[in-house]
């Protein structure tokens, strides 16, 4: 009974999300803003207990106090009795009592919301920053980190009542495009699309060594389209190829690093980049079309590495060739490739310009208008399965954005992005004065920093404290706005395979049965080569041409030494060379040498790697010749 009432909410607030693109609300922004989090934070304590553990799947007398006390804290700015919603804008930066108790009962439900949904790690952190906010006046003036101080009323007034807070930017975008995409998501989902794209994966494959491989990558790439999660899409995938893969000879933890890694291209992987890249262009004000093309390059670089990886662990391990069901992939397509005409739409109401909002408004009523041309038909009772689903799948970001107003409110309120910013390249500063060098390690320290965060707290967290931390530091140094965003994209989607907390790899270890921690060492090499790409983009003038940023030949000679770069770093890491076979010692670490010398992308460097790739496949080939 009570998820059937979550789920008439969620279709509820579904409508709503889609009746705002067409009928805005008339009070503005931050009125829609207020009534989403009031329809969407009460049922996170309905569909997510206090504890993973806990008995039974009914919510608590807790749970239905939780869900009842958000509704009435998150309303609270449009009770008429307290002067309505333009009284309570009237009092910013002069609360009331009540005024200043509601919001610190909102900040405790959201970090709680935050913890059900994500675990403690990014609870932590916001408390952390609260706690910087509250006691940073006691610390000694003479630190860069030091501030005035503010009181209690100064922070729930930054969260609660200001544009920086719990109603800023991310729960902007969460409430705008992120749910209108994983609503679309779920249609596609419902329509049958799922299972045609690995049903396509499967038929185009080969009778080949490599053709496992390719039909995980390949369903990867295309249930990213559908699902936008890392994790998500490697269970998926997981559950119809491991069958394939095992056949074939791949050994567990081998299969589920694969899997994880082409999991994580969801993250990555156009027209439905991961929530943080519609972030990336709100905080820098351009079209997420304008995204998606800074996107494509990294996204084809990721994939040749998973693919490269693919093909030489085929031949490491001696993998074999598996028969495959007997289905038409040119049938498919005639039957049911119209689940890709949604798809298509996206990027050409783009291009027309045409806001992200409305593309995929049509996109979606176009998935459901195809639906029925397929057995998946969305009758009414389906596309309400549908709405609620896409509601119910963007809670956890929805707590998640609305935590992160703690940190970005705290950040702008004391100016500690600025002043960490400033440490950040002083310690790089302290090492070497060589304007290039001070770049190059600042890169690292960064890189360090986002892998580091991103072990604790999610994509969308760690984008958003990277980019008020780091992305003030990359650009003191120079760096284009577009380079440093989406340097910090990338890092921040690394966590997904980063030990020791990558989640699409437990997931995929969970399918395989392998163990995980292995599991989660080969989804990192199957993903390292591309993701050493991001540190091209910052590290010289030409890294740009990567962003798709540029004079067409540039972009196309950039890329090819990107391309391979990056085949390169598959030779390191696989130690294997396709064409001629085990790669020893010295081999792969020419090839590593190789790999980050092309990487950097100006005229010497890349000779220099070019020789040293060709001294690498010269040492291969002469082993071969002497065994």
């Amino acid at each position: 009974m009570t998820g059937r009432g979550v789920a008439v909410v969620a279709a509820l607030v579904a409508v709503l999300v889609l009746w705002q693109i067409f009928r805005p609300l008339p009070q503005g922004s931050q009125f829609y803003l207020i009534v989403f989090l009031a329809g969407t934070l009460p049922l996170v304590f309905l569909a997510y207990r206090s504890r993973p553990a806990a008995k039974g799947d009914r919510p608590t007398v807790v749970d239905w106090v939780l869900c009842a006390v958000s509704l009435v804290v998150c309303l609270y700015p449009l009770n008429p009795a307290t002067g309505g919603y333009n009284g309570f804008l009237d009092r910013q930066g002069l609360l009331g009592t009540a005024d200043v108790l509601a919001g610190a009962v909102l900040l405790v439900l959201i970090v709680e919301a935050c913890r059900r949904t994500t675990g403690l790690a990014l609870p932590i952190v916001c408390l952390a920053f609260l706690a910087y906010g509250y006691y940073g006046g006691l610390l000694p003036q003479s630190w860069s980190v030091a501030h005035s101080g503010l009181d209690f009323a100064q922070i729930v007034d930054a969260l609660f009542n200001s544009g920086s807070g719990f109603y800023g930017t991310p729960l902007d975008v969460a409430a705008t495009y992120i749910v209108l995409f994983t609503i679309y998501g779920a249609v596609l989902d419902l329509s049958g699309a799922s299972r045609f794209f690995v049903d396509l994966s499967v038929a185009a494959s080969r009778k080949s060594r490599g053709a496992a491989g390719r039909t995980a990558v390949a369903a990867g790439f295309l249930l990213g389209t559908v699902s936008g999660s890392g994790t998500a899409t490697a269970v998926s995938v997981g559950a119809v190829t491991w069958p394939l893969l095992r056949r074939a000879g791949y050994p567990a933890e081998q299969a589920g690093g694969m899997l994880a890694a082409a999991g994580v291209g969801a993250i990555l992987s156009p027209p439905t980049l991961g929530a943080a890249a519609f972030i990336v262009a709100e905080y820098l004000e351009v079209s997420y079309l304008t995204v998606l093309g800074w996107a494509m390059i990294p996204t084809l670089l990721y994939y040749l590495g998973i693919v490269l990886a693919v093909e030489i662990d085929a031949r490491r391990f001696g993998v074999r060739s598996v028969e495959v069901p007997d289905v038409s992939a040119r049938r498919l397509l005639l039957q049911y490739g119209y689940h890709f005409s949604s798809l298509v739409l996206i990027i050409v109401l783009l291009a027309l310009g045409q806001s992200a909002t409305r593309s995929v408004v049509y996109a979606t009523l176009l998935a459901f208008g195809l639906s029925f041309l397929g057995p998946d038909r969305l009758t009414p009772r389906r596309l309400f399965q549908a709405l609620s689903a896409g509601v119910r799948g963007v809670l956890p970001v929805v707590a998640v954005c609305a935590a992160a107003g703690i940190i970005t409110a705290t950040t702008t309120k004391t100016g500690l992005g600025a002043q960490l910013a400033s440490l950040l390249v002083s310690g790089a500063q302290a090492v070497t004065d060589n304007p290039t060098a001070v770049l190059a390690l600042t890169v690292v320290l960064a890189a360090v920093a986002l892998a580091v965060l991103g072990l604790a707290v999610p994509v969308t967290a760690s984008f958003i404290i990277g980019w008020v931390i780091i992305g003030p530091a990359l650009l003191s140094l120079g760096v284009p706005a577009p380079a440093a965003a989406m340097f910090v994209f990338y890092y921040s989607v690394l966590s997904e395979v980063t030990p020791p907390t990558a989640l699409a790899a437990v997931g995929a270890s969970a399918i395989t049965g392998g163990r995980t921690v292995p599991t989660m060492w080969q989804a990192l090499k199957y993903a390292l080569p591309a993701f050493l790409a991001p540190i091209a983009f910052v590290l010289t003038d030409q890294g740009s041409h990567l962003l798709a940023r540029g004079a067409f030949l540039s972009i196309l000679w950039t890329t090819a030494v990107s391309a391979l770069a990056v085949a390169a770093l598959a030779v390191a890491t696989g130690a294997w060379v396709p064409g001629i076979g085990p790669a020893g010692t010295t081999t792969r670490v020419l090839s590593a040498l190789a790999g980050l010398l092309l990487l950097y992308l100006a005229p010497l460097t890349i000779l220099a790697g070019v020789i040293a790739l060709v001294l690498a496949l010269a040492f291969c080939w002469r082993r071969r010749q002497l065994t």
